[in-house]
């Protein structure tokens, strides 16, 4: 690791205005910095913005930033009105890394690509115009749909696979004022080089999620995930799926 400046955000100005590498729970960008792949300049603390609220929102639900995975799986509203969000939170790492992980920080996680995870291969997420070390590699946990010529990592979360499914909102901040984002496309897929536009601008800082009321959908609704054991795994293939059942008929 190389030395950097650390700075702790009290508010969500503070943190637009820092211009560095943003910290939540810390569960993917330390393990980038010490493996070489992310060398910031300037970490900027967020772990004490006041965005860890999780409720009900006429009908639908606000999550906070940095409301802790652990937290937002157990929540009443959570497991009675969207169960594929809990079954997909709880799929995902382990316990205690479920404590310390946030929401934004979940959506903003970095592909567990092992070959964008390896400083020597050719990467084009890393460094775009580089090459794609999977293509021709090894690809058991690589992309099937949702892939270009540069790269067919995968978004690693399980929990954005929920949100998509619910129709869910990224709600933004930043130097230009605030902004929303569809989670089905918050993700943009990389062009043939392997660069694309990022998810966030500089300085843009997740406040929250929402989604809306799922009506008809609330408890016809699942995550699954296959992966190569029980627990504390990526996954190989995962899907959600929320219904509308009117009459024993899908009707949304």
């Amino acid at each position: 690791m190389k030395p950097f400046a650390y700075t702790r955000a009290e508010t969500v100005e503070a943190a637009i205005a820092a211009e560095g590498a943003l910290l939540a729970g810390g569960t993917n960008l330390l393990d980038l910095m010490k493996i070489g792949v992310a060398a910031p300049d300037r970490l900027v603390d967020i772990s004490r913005l006041p965005l860890a609220e999780v409720e009900e929102v006429a009908g639908g639900l606000r999550i906070g930033a940095m409301a802790r995975n652990a937290d937002i799986a157990r929540h009443p509203v959570v497991l009675a009105r969207f169960p594929a969000l809990a079954e997909a939170l709880l799929s995902g790492a382990s316990p205690q890394l479920r404590n310390a992980a946030t929401a934004g920080g979940n959506v903003m996680q970095a592909t567990r690509c092992s070959y964008f995870q390896d400083p020597a291969s050719p990467c084009n997420r890393r460094e775009p115009g580089s090459g794609c070390s999977a293509i021709g590699g090894q690809t058991r946990n690589h992309a099937v749909l949702g892939w270009t010529e540069g790269c067919i990592a995968t978004h690693p979360s399980d929990m954005c696979v929920a949100l998509a499914a619910y129709d869910a909102v990224v709600m933004i901040e930043g130097p230009g004022g605030r902004r929303e984002a569809p989670m089905e496309s918050f993700h943009p897929l990389p062009d043939a080089a392997g660069a694309g536009p990022a998810a966030l601008s500089p300085g843009e800082v997740i406040t929250d999620i929402r989604l809306p009321d799922p009506g008809g959908m609330a408890r016809n609704a699942r995550y699954v995930k296959l992966r190569e054991r029980t627990s504390f795994a990526f996954a190989i293939v995962s899907a959600a799926a929320a219904l509308d059942l009117r009459d024993g008929r899908i009707a949304g």
